[in-house]
């Protein structure tokens, strides 16, 4: 059998894995729980393709998106690994054909969304696959105090058992110490192993630009689009803004597309493939243009819109520099943007009396088979008139989460199945015994596990699409429906609207047994991380040296020589008001050198001259070499040697290696003005 390294340079072309990613790899392959976080960009992606390669069975890849399923299926085909994608996004006839595939045996790794595992048939079917590994993408979702927490994901620890056991491996690039040990909780893994190779992006410097408005932020944008050549996103918090900013940036003739959750799919997978193959360098995105996008070139990431998080900043400003190349990170910021935030939580966690007032309507307006489908609309101006419906579609999934509905998890528009199981087990089984009766028999039990068991009783909403999978195609299950009905077996009807299953009807509303305490600390907790991503905003000291804090990276200290705060670069419109943020660490700032006789022009224009070549050469912006502020500094200092050099504030380590002594040479031949 070859060994990782041969599997390695095979299909990736590499030599040598890189920091951390043969250890857990090594860990994977012995069969350990392995929890990898590894930065954007790190190659967490190789940490289960390798061994998914040098196992026996299959590895299954829960993966949270479609463009990042898609995205790693279509590069493992290239390459000839055997991989397959299953969401819904593929037809019923490609399903059918897939999953041939899978029960065969030949599939190596196969990616599915984590409400796969919803799918009573689908795990049926996983249950007699070999299955040698689970791994779980993006596996901060599964935490509720991540910035991206998806309820889906706690199901995955709940399957493994029916999946065989395999071992799981957990993969993020943004998880603090606390969501770390909350995935594993969550995923039930048995004594993990855990791989934790840092945040750190050395070839990114971070800066933030304190502005008083909107207004002031297009300015800064645009002359930041100016300065730089090469692939740019601009990260916007709403469709309005992205609309936007998307014409203000065509209007200056830069080419440029936007890009968020509201276009269709086609225009989407579209808008990304031609930022993807650089036929537009600029693209102006929401959020939803993240996970999944790997364009090695981009020089520029600014974000015109504070996230709400740090861990939310890091992932989507982790799209810069993916070639290992200097690129820039920029936070555009009014002290407005946090009200926005605000808003955003307070909609976000409902208060009690709308969510109880919630499922009290549901309960009013549902019918006799517990189902409502009423608009959720007119549910929320009953509810919360004139505040809107985001607070009531928050309390519904909450309801949802905590068990007391069910949504019918169809789109708005499509139809919905309403099935009743009218026949006792003892006349099933009269009635299903013969042999010609086999089909029908096998239908009802899929159903069965479909429905989720004795709810079947009382009446279950079912996507249709799902039904008719379990009867083997569309015109199978109607036929199969039609002969069940007949027989006096189930009562089946669909309707055209968005339905919810109300579960609980009888519990007083004021004993509903939710867990007011569990969803207070969840809004504590993005309190907390919006009060912390403004002491990023507002901090004085090393930003890098801040993020790395965050995550949890000890002895962190001094100038990183890569952000605005180190370089003496603040991007300040607007004052700090008081009292912002969290306690700032302590940092003691460089002196700048500087010669009392001023800066001799032709030592600057030497300067600006070599600094432009180093650039060429490197094929990066001039200020990734030095900005013009630490250029005169220096024309000014006239340092003389190493540690002179690394005394002026802008020079870093990093920057007296690989340039001092191109600078030192220039200046060594110079006329030294004292």
């Amino acid at each position: 059998m070859p060994d990782t390294q041969q599997v390695l340079r095979k299909y990736w072309g590499f030599n040598d894995f890189r920091g951390g990613q043969a250890a857990a790899i090594d860990s994977i392959l012995s069969g350990c729980d392995t929890v990898i976080v590894m930065p954007t960009g790190g190659g967490k992606s190789l940490c289960y393709q390798v061994p998914a390669l040098l196992l026996e069975g299959m590895t299954i890849v829960v993966s949270p998106l479609i463009s990042l399923m898609k995205d790693q299926v279509d590069r493992l085909r290239q390459v000839g690994i055997p991989a397959l994608l299953v969401n819904s996004s593929i037809g019923a006839n490609d399903l059918a054909e897939y999953l041939r595939a899978v029960d065969a045996g030949t599939i190596k790794l196969l990616y599915v969304a984590p409400e796969r595992f919803d799918n009573a048939s689908f795990i049926e079917r996983a249950s007699n696959w070999n299955i040698s590994l689970l791994a779980v993408d993006e596996a901060h979702c599964v935490s509720q105090w991540g910035h991206d927490f998806r309820p889906a994901y706690l199901r995955i620890g709940g399957v493994r058992g029916r999946l065989g056991n395999p071992p799981i491996a957990a993969l993020t690039a943004t998880a603090t110490p606390e969501v770390r040990r909350d995935i594993e909780l969550q995923l039930a893994l048995r004594n993990p192993k855990s791989f934790v190779t840092g945040f750190d992006r050395r070839n990114l410097t971070w800066r933030v630009g304190r502005v008083k408005n909107d207004s002031e932020k297009d300015r800064q944008l645009l002359k930041l689009l100016k300065g730089h050549e090469g692939s740019a996103i601009v990260y916007a918090s709403t469709r309005k803004n992205v609309d936007a900013l998307t014409a203000l940036i065509r209007g200056v003739g830069t080419p440029c597309v936007g890009y968020h959750a509201g276009l269709p799919d086609f225009e989407r997978k579209s808008l990304q493939d031609s930022f993807m193959a650089s036929e537009v360098r600029v693209v102006v995105a929401t959020n939803a243009f993240g996970m999944g996008i790997d364009k090695p070139d981009v020089r520029l990431v600014v974000h015109y819109d504070m996230p709400g998080s740090l861990e939310a900043y890091y992932q989507e400003a982790g799209r810069a520099g993916r070639d290992g190349g200097e690129a820039e990170c920029v936070l555009l910021h009014a002290y407005k943007d946090r009200f926005t935030h605000e808003f955003f939580i307070e909609q976000t966690h409902p208060p009690r009396k709308v969510i109880e007032d919630t499922l009290r309507e549901l309960r009013r307006r549902c019918d006799s088979n517990d189902l409502v489908t009423t608009a959720i609309s007119d549910v929320a101006a009953d509810v919360a008139p004139g505040k809107g419906d985001r607070q009531v579609h928050s309390a519904l999934r909450i309801l949802e989460e905590q068990g007391f509905i069910a949504g019918s998890r169809v789109k708005a528009g499509e139809s919905i199945g309403l099935m009743r199981l009218v026949a006792t087990p003892g006349r099933i089984k009269d009635e299903l015994s013969a042999a010609h009766d086999a089909e029908l028999l096998l239908f009802l039990r899929r159903l069965w596990k479909l429905a989720g068991g004795e709810v079947i009783h009382r009446g279950v909403s079912l996507p249709p699409r799902e039904v008719h999978r379990a009867g083997g195609g569309w015109t199978r299950a109607r036929e199969l429906i039609a002969a069940l009905e007949g027989r006096g077996i189930l009562e089946w009807s669909e309707r055209s609207s968005e339905g919810i299953l109300v579960l609980d009807r009888v519990t007083p509303i004021n004993r509903v047994p939710i867990d007011w305490a569990l969803l207070s600390r969840r809004r504590q907790n993005d309190t907390r991380k919006l009060q912390e991503m403004q002491g990023y905003v507002y901090t004085d000291g090393c930003r890098r040296g801040f993020v790395l804090r965050y995550f949890g990276e000890q002895g962190v200290a001094g100038e990183c020589g890569a952000c605005d705060t180190c370089l003496g670069e603040v991007m300040a419109d607007a004052p700090a008001p008081s009292g912002v943020g969290v306690p700032k660490p302590k940092s003691k700032k460089k002196v700048l050198v500087a010669a009392s006789g001023g800066t001799d022009p032709e030592v600057l224009r030497s300067l600006r001259e070599l600094r432009s070549r180093l650039a060429r050469e490197e094929k990066v912006p001039s200020y990734c070499v030095f900005s013009d502020a630490t250029l005169e500094a220096i024309a000014s200092a006239l340092p003389s040697s190493g540690d002179e050099f690394l005394a002026i504030r802008g020079v870093g380590p990093g920057k007296l290696e690989k340039y001092g002594a191109a600078f030192l040479h220039i200046l060594n031949v110079q006329p030294k003005v004292r």
